[in-house]
């Protein structure tokens, strides 16, 4: 595994699950997030961002955290593992609402300096509706790329924590 995507609701567990394959492997690890908002949750324009992507997704070794829908074919396309953290509702908006707790007035790890936790309503809806929303084309493009990639879907906190453990082939 040289090219790993991690992808998944807010509060599936992407960043964290990142970082510990990247300590496990030694991979850099790139947090979309971090990229794409700039201080003050300003967002980085899309012709910059599928730039960004492109060069980043063409470098042979790194684990990316992220979804941005518009550009998940491509990254798909190059990685070689795809995780998808396909992760309950509740445990999503639970730990969104932990995170807002946890990093109150800060700026979480995975995320650009001068992007504060925050928590508003329409996030708080995009949160609730992944499922619907947004699953159906992960699933699209994971049975596209699923014959030539590494495509491991991961739907409860057990699943990681065995994966975690190595049954995967891989020991975080």
């Amino acid at each position: 595994m040289d090219r790993i995507l991690v992808i998944g609701s807010a509060g599936s567990g992407k960043s964290t699950l990142s970082r510990e394959i990247g300590h496990a492997t030694g991979l850099p690890v790139v947090h979309l997030d971090r990229h794409y908002w700039k201080p003050h949750w300003t967002p980085m324009p899309n012709v910059e961002w599928d730039v960004f992507v492109e060069q980043v997704s063409l470098q042979e070794q790194w684990i990316m955290d992220g979804n941005y829908s518009r550009t998940l074919e491509l990254r798909a396309k190059r990685a070689d593992t795809i995780i998808f953290l396909d992760m309950p509702r509740y445990l999503c908006m639970y730990r969104i609402l932990k995170r807002r707790w946890q990093y109150r007035g800060r700026t979480r790890p995975d995320l650009n300096e001068d992007c504060p936790e925050k928590l508003d309503w329409p996030f708080l809806v995009w949160v609730w509706n992944f499922r619907k929303r947004s699953r159906p084309n992960i699933l699209r493009i994971l049975d596209n790329v699923k014959d030539s990639r590494t495509v491991i879907i991961l739907s409860s906190r057990k699943q990681v924590k065995e994966f975690r453990r190595g049954r995967d082939g891989l020991e975080c």
